[in-house]
């Protein structure tokens, strides 16, 4: 993980800056058990700047968390440990793990109120969720052309499969990912999916792929249409095709 974000995203290294550990041990108190390994390693990292990773309202730095908690603003839940704050006043709603749904030494990242609410799921882990948000910006969205749409399977886990058919088009996967997630590249172009956790959405994952034009990505989405059975729903082209 360490390596593909400092190989993708400029200035990374310059600008990232981790949390004390004095920090960290807070946050862990207040977790009321052992941090995740890739949460510690995040704080460790980014828990004081994210760099050029940083989201426009979203604020993970461990100074955030411990004041929301400091100032009541959240309470202290053995099921829920809050993440990151939403600072968008319209849509107030804040990133927590949930740790009745660990993954891969991570947690499911969930959003919800500062106390309470529906909860809407976002990513199996933080890893995923990083990684793939890094993908999306410094990679996908880099490309001439973009294309976005859907991919659906015969079972839950079809990604396994097309993991075999992106290998032999020349795309690697720069780290391991659960059923729900997956990031592809090659020299001229790169792809991303993702499902969302707990939302029954079961065979069917969103999918976001940029290449260098738009023949590219239509011969991409041609070897993946007849040479698998998985069914290539296409939603938009950026920029838009004449």
């Amino acid at each position: 993980m360490e390596e593909l974000l400092l190989r993708i995203v400029p200035g990374l290294s310059e600008q990232w800056k981790g949390a004390t550990p004095d920090a960290i041990a807070q946050i862990e108190r207040i977790a009321g058990r052992p941090l995740p390994s890739f949460y510690r390693w995040f704080l460790n990292r980014m828990g004081q700047s994210m760099g050029p990773l940083a989201y426009p309202t979203l604020d993970f730095s461990a100074q955030r968390v411990l004041s929301c908690y400091a100032k009541k603003l959240v309470v202290p839940e053995q099921r829920f440990l809050l993440i990151a704050y939403e600072s968008d006043e319209v849509m107030p709603l804040h990133l927590f793990y949930d740790f009745t749904a660990p993954a891969r030494e991570d947690a499911l990242v969930t959003t919800r109120a500062a106390q309470e609410g529906e909860l809407s799921d976002d990513f199996e882990t933080l890893r995923e969720m990083l990684a793939w948000g890094a993908f999306s910006l410094f990679r996908v969205e880099g490309m001439p052309q973009m294309c976005s749409g859907s991919l659906k399977g015969n079972d839950p886990d079809f990604l396994s499969d097309l993991d075999l058919l992106m290998s032999s088009l020349g795309f690697t996967s720069p780290i391991s990912t659960g059923p729900l997630c997956r990031l592809y590249e090659r020299h001229d172009a790169t792809m991303i999916c993702r499902g969302t956790p707990r939302a029954g959405r079961g065979n069917r994952r969103t999918f976001n792929l940029g290449g260098r034009n738009a023949g590219t990505l239509r011969r991409i989405l041609g070897e993946i249409t007849t040479q698998s059975s998985l069914e290539v729903k296409v939603k938009d082209w950026a920029p838009a095709l004449r």
